[in-house]
């Protein structure tokens, strides 16, 4: 049969190596999901014995794709007993019948079961039966002192191992159990006499303070106000029903209707600022929720279809290092060259996949957030050795920031794709000689990076460059895989996601990205949201 031939392939692909490892996983995650190979003891044996070398985030990736598929039990029993993260990763979305949530149900953690309990699409039998394990899940564990006084060693044991526990259930119920984010329904500001917002009376700040109302502000062009509230602050008038949008995922974030009275000295007469307030539009002001519903089954697609072409383009890689490393016999330097060409090119394949993952998961509203704080020079020393041979394929020089002890409050690793494609992009589009300068620079809230861009760059505005999806820029040598302006494009929507902004002005890129804070001691005291 088919199918049989492709199991044997996988099972006797080389999975030695790290990236052999990786793609023999896959591809048997894969067979075992879509049916195609069967959910017995002997190959889901052979996924325990490949896990220990199989990166978390890799098997967080596989974990997301069994919601795609009707998995059998064993393999989602597999995956919901890993790590916590790979748990929950499979257990937000994967589809089974009754009678098998009531089989997992008990092989899962407090944890896990947290993680159904936000889930509204279970029959309601599974709902009863989870209701009868509370007792359990929010138990807090307790162990008399008479217990300690017999056995000292197993009883502290025991006490350690229900804190632990306890303190797991605390954290997960924090960052997944706790109630939905409820936006705020109106808020008041005001702002400064350049415009840039710098008070509010709701939370979180971080996410308004520094917006401007002024489209005319150098690295602020990008404002998040429209025609009527930028016009009304150049003529000093009042305004009403402007519209506002503040980016990320909080409380604050999304679309308001502002309006706003300018301010004056009294003593002087001079202009000091505009006092408003802004609500949630009514119903009859959004006209966007069938485009967004479009949006998102059209991003769901494209995410299947990524999913449909990364298997593969992993087992080319996986093939191509076997005969380069001459892994199963020696091999001519000829097709030993070959091989290395073309695991290069499969390289460069499954990161562009790999971006348009990301990219339908921006576009679908399905990207995973996750709090962090991330200091900013170490990030980007080691940015700049990844993308050391770029820099020498194209023969220019990137020039880091002094080192300054400052964070953005984003995830590490949210924060080294974000910032590693905006530079790749960059160094991809220099000429041979060309030095780009890097600089960090601290606002309200915000810890910016700024680029001086390459001279390709600064010839072009904003639109050009977004557009630049062209053969000719796919011609240069060490260019994204997918243009230079899709890869900008999609530096601009993650930052977006993120809680910042992309600003393109002439001769100079700007992200901004939500800052920790710290107080007079120098102690963090949070993050811009």
């Amino acid at each position: 049969m088919r199918f049989n031939d492709s199991l044997k392939t996988v099972l006797a692909a080389e999975a030695r190596s790290a990236l052999g490892a990786r793609a023999t996983y896959r591809q048997l995650v894969d067979l075992i999901a879509r049916r195609r190979a069967p959910a017995d003891d002997l190959l889901l044996t052979r996924l325990e014995n490949l896990r220990e070398r199989v990166p978390e985030d890799v098997r967080i990736a596989c974990a997301r794709g069994l919601a795609l598929f009707d998995a059998p039990l064993p393999l989602v029993t597999m995956f919901a007993i890993d790590t916590r993260d790979v748990a929950m990763a499979t257990l937000r979305g994967v589809r089974l019948d009754a009678s098998e949530w009531e089989t997992l149900l008990p092989r899962l953690t407090p944890v896990g079961r947290s993680v159904l309990r936000q889930r509204h699409d279970l029959p309601p039998s599974v709902e009863r039966a989870l209701e009868s394990f509370g007792a359990t899940d929010f138990r807090l564990g307790y162990a008399p002192r008479e217990a300690q006084a017999s056995d000292q060693s197993g009883a502290s044991g025991g006490v350690r191992f229900e804190i632990a526990d306890l303190v797991e259930r605390i954290a997960a119920h924090q960052r997944d159990g706790a109630d939905p984010i409820r936006p705020l329904s109106d808020f008041r500001f005001e702002t400064d006499a350049a415009g840039v917002i710098r008070w509010l009376d709701a939370a979180p700040r971080g996410a308004v303070i520094g917006l401007t109302l002024d489209h005319r502000a150098g690295v602020w062009a990008g404002a998040a106000v429209d025609g009527v509230a930028s016009g009304a602050f150049r003529k000093r008038a009042p305004f009403s029903g402007a519209r506002l949008r503040v980016p990320g995922g909080s409380a604050i974030a999304g679309e308001w209707r502002i309006a706003g009275v300018p301010m004056f000295d009294q003593a002087t007469g001079a202009f000091t600022g505009m006092r408003g307030q802004a609500r949630r539009p009514r119903a009859d002001e959004r006209a966007e929720r069938g485009v967004e519903r479009e949006r998102a089954a059209g991003a769901e697609g494209l995410r299947r279809l990524v999913h449909e072409l990364r298997t593969p383009a992993s087992a080319i890689a996986g093939f191509s290092e076997l005969i380069e490393q001459q892994l199963l016999g020696p091999v001519a330097s000829p097709y030993r060259d070959r091989a290395n060409e073309i695991r290069r090119r499969v390289t460069d394949l499954i990161g562009a996949i790999e971006d348009l993952d990301l990219a339908a998961r921006i576009d679908g509203h399905a990207l995973e957030r996750r709090d962090g704080v991330t200091p900013a020079s170490p990030l980007l020393q080691r940015i700049a050795e990844d993308l050391a041979p770029l820099a020498a394929l194209r023969r220019a020089e990137l020039t880091l920031p002094t080192v300054r002890d400052a964070n953005w409050a984003i995830d590490p690793y949210d924060a080294e794709r974000l910032i590693a494609r905006l530079l790749s992009a960059a160094l991809s589009a220099a000429a041979p000689g060309e030095q780009l300068t890097t600089a960090l620079v601290g606002g309200v809230g915000t810890l910016a990076l700024a680029l001086v861009p390459p001279v390709a760059f600064a010839e072009r505005d904003e639109a050009s460059l977004l557009a630049l999806d062209d053969e000719d820029a796919l011609r240069d040598e060490g260019a994204p895989l997918l243009g230079v302006g899709f890869a900008l494009r999609l530096v601009r929507n993650l930052a977006t996601q993120l809680g910042g902004r992309f600003v393109i002005a002439p001769g100079l890129f700007t992200l901004l990205l939500p800052a920790v804070e710290t107080d007079a001691a120098g102690h963090a005291t949070g993050g811009a949201t």
